[in-house]
């Protein structure tokens, strides 16, 4: 019997390629979610037929129900709609790949309904971290790694030993498009030229993330929740090539790394298969033609998005939280043109000092820090 699988944030970069996957598999799918993206969606459903779909917007839900009136499915809409999505369905295994905060209701709905969660937002464990585990602990479900660095961690740590300590993780960095120039040549850094990166294919917010670096300061704070490491544990490389996803050592000091071309789909079909391998979309590896490979220590002065969400993590309780929702709105504020690239970290330390450090909190404790954060940055920008 094929897998059942849903998927929340269909229509982005994740989800597409998810369904790459599925069409691939012959997996069902239940259902489907996105934000806005009423066009892509219908015809995602048109060729899926999923039984529930939800639109975060709810005029465009409106609509959607309308357009797929000849369609078998049920058409819900904001959070609840997609929590309903992520929960209630027959699905075994739920990809979460919704951009932001607002993948954490969502990741507490796949785990409490005691499904398996196929991970690729970061940010719901990265400000969530002892919720989802705790939920995912209470219920028995599983989180699969999708994000390229923690599949490839997830994908070494296969073959650890009995009684073999794991001693280091080492996460690579593409080191974005602005790898090797310093503060001074970034006062000026356009929005296109932030979302020209390198070697992947990914949304704008994401994107963004990738060329303050922040992005690899949520992985390395994800790093830690999900393999359960201390921050000093956890060292970071830059790899322009994007060829090794990231890298393990055992106490030994022997290294063990996953290597692959950058797509996306071969970390999908693993949070799928797991612990199976199967044929793949993805092309081979050639290790000749790809000739060399190159390794650098990060920029820690230029880009010191990393050193704050290392900072964050190694104090815990809501400071995760904190400056990743200072981030999501000041990530924003760039886009829109109103404020300069070097603002970005500027704003989220600003703003993440005025954040209440609780240690046990509560989801509507994440929801609430979430709105100050986002009005101290509005506030300073």
């Amino acid at each position: 019997m094929p897998k059942k699988i849903s998927i929340l944030g269909s229509t982005g970069s994740i989800g597409t390629q998810s369904l790459d996957v599925a069409r691939k598999h012959g997996y069902f799918v239940e259902a489907l979610t996105a934000s806005s993206n009423v066009e892509l969606l219908e015809k995602q459903i048109r060729e899926f037929h999923p039984k529930k779909a939800a639109l975060l917007d709810p005029e465009r839900a409106a609509e959607l129900k309308i357009r797929t009136a000849d369609l078998d499915v049920s058409v819900l809409s904001g959070t609840e709609g997609i929590c309903e999505c992520a929960g209630n369905t027959d699905a075994e295994t739920v990809i979460n790949s919704i951009v932001g905060l607002a993948g954490l209701m969502p990741t507490l709905a796949v785990l409490n309904a005691g499904k398996d969660l196929a991970l690729a937002n970061k940010e719901s464990l990265v400000a969530g971290g002892p919720l989802v585990k705790n939920a995912a602990k209470r219920t028995g479900a599983r989180i699969l790694p999708v994000d390229s660095e923690h599949s490839a961690i997830f994908q070494c740590l296969q073959g650890q030993p009995p009684n073999r300590a794991l001693k280091k993780i080492i996460l690579t960095a593409s080191g974005g498009p602005f790898f090797g120039k310093k503060r001074a040549e970034l006062e000026k850094v356009t929005l296109a030229q932030a979302l020209a990166h390198p070697n992947w294919s990914m949304g704008a917010k994401i994107t963004v993330d990738s060329a303050t670096m922040f992005n690899k300061g949520l992985e390395l704070i994800e790093a830690v929740r999900l393999f359960d490491v201390s921050p000093e544990q956890v060292d970071i490389v830059v790899h322009r090539e994007s060829i090794v996803h990231s890298l393990i050592e055992y106490d030994d000091n022997s290294v063990i790394a996953q290597l692959g071309v950058p797509d996306m789909r071969v970390p999908i079909q693993y949070a799928l298969t797991y612990p199976d391998r199967y044929e793949s979309p993805v092309k081979e590896l050639d290790l000749a033609s790809a000739a060399r490979l190159t390794f650098f220590e990060p920029d820690y002065e230029t880009f010191e998005c990393i050193g704050i969400c290392r900072r964050a993590v190694a104090c815990g309780g809501l400071m995760p939280a904190a400056v990743n929702s200072a981030n999501e709105q000041a990530n924003l504020l760039f886009r829109q043109g109103k404020i300069r690239f070097l603002q970005i970290p500027e704003l989220i330390n600003a703003a993440a000092a005025c954040a209440e450090n609780k240690t046990d909190f509560t989801p509507e404790d994440i929801l609430a820090l979430d709105a100050l954060m986002r009005e101290e940055v509005n506030r300073r920008a």
